[in-house]
């Protein structure tokens, strides 16, 4: 029996990425990801742990990058852009 091999490719998956962020006020940045969408995310509850105790003094926060397809900051904290993208509303 022959098989219809289209039946059996998947979708190629989009790998989501930041590639521009915003601050807004308080623990919330406004990011645009690459596949077009613009989301608010805030990280008010997400700040546990110990290399996040430096991103709850709101100056430190400020002062994020984009590197490596996420927002990143100087003490190398980060968050995984699906995550963000999970937690985040459209904007």
């Amino acid at each position: 029996m022959q098989r219809n091999c289209e039946q059996y490719k998947s979708k190629a998956t989009m790998f989501i990425e930041v590639i521009r962020a915003e601050y807004v006020d308080g623990y919330r940045l406004l990011l645009l990801f690459n596949n077009g969408e613009r989301r608010i995310v805030d990280l008010s509850s997400s700040l546990k742990g110990p290399v996040y105790i430096p991103l709850r003094n709101i100056d430190y926060f400020k002062r994020f990058t984009i590197k490596f397809n996420t927002v990143e900051w100087e003490n190398g904290a980060d968050f995984a852009p699906e995550y963000l993208y999970e937690i985040g509303t459209a904007a």
